[in-house]
């Protein structure tokens, strides 16, 4: 199965490329396009960061195909969307949440505001995260 583009496009515009590893506003050791890594992690190329970036997003998409099948028969972009939450947050976090319900019921016109409630990293409201959110809940608009 082959990752959406959507996904591809989301997480490259709101990770960023960064050749050293960096503490995430999450607090989370991070390399590349958001690749978790150990904080003496070698500094990478950009080739690298995708590479790593191409296998983070397939274990995304396994995990959102897995808590969401319906999304397999919708808009691809409605599941690359829900990839790039999943690549951002974790299937765990998906497992867990009111979104999955709402994206498993079929409810498309609650999807929008149940991503936009997943802002806060570390407590605190991210202007990223929101602006993450919005981009992703647009699809569903």
């Amino acid at each position: 199965m082959e990752v959406p583009n959507i996904a591809i496009d989301l997480a490259m515009t709101f990770e960023g490329f960064y050749k050293s590893p960096y503490i995430c506003p999450a607090g989370f050791w991070t390399i590349g396009y958001g690749h978790l890594c150990k904080k003496d992690h070698l500094i990478i190329t950009e080739e690298q960061a995708e590479i790593y970036l191409t296998e983070d997003l397939q274990d995304a998409l396994l995990g959102t195909v897995r808590l969401c099948p319906v999304l397999l028969k919708e808009d691809v972009n409605w599941l690359g969307a829900i990839v790039d939450f999943v690549f951002n947050l974790g299937a765990g976090r998906l497992q867990a949440s009111t979104l999955r319900r709402k994206i498993n019921a079929e409810l498309w016109e609650d999807v929008p505001n149940e991503l936009n409630r997943w802002v806060y990293g570390g407590g605190k409201k991210l202007k990223g995260l929101v602006l993450r959110r919005q981009a992703e809940a647009a699809f569903f608009s």
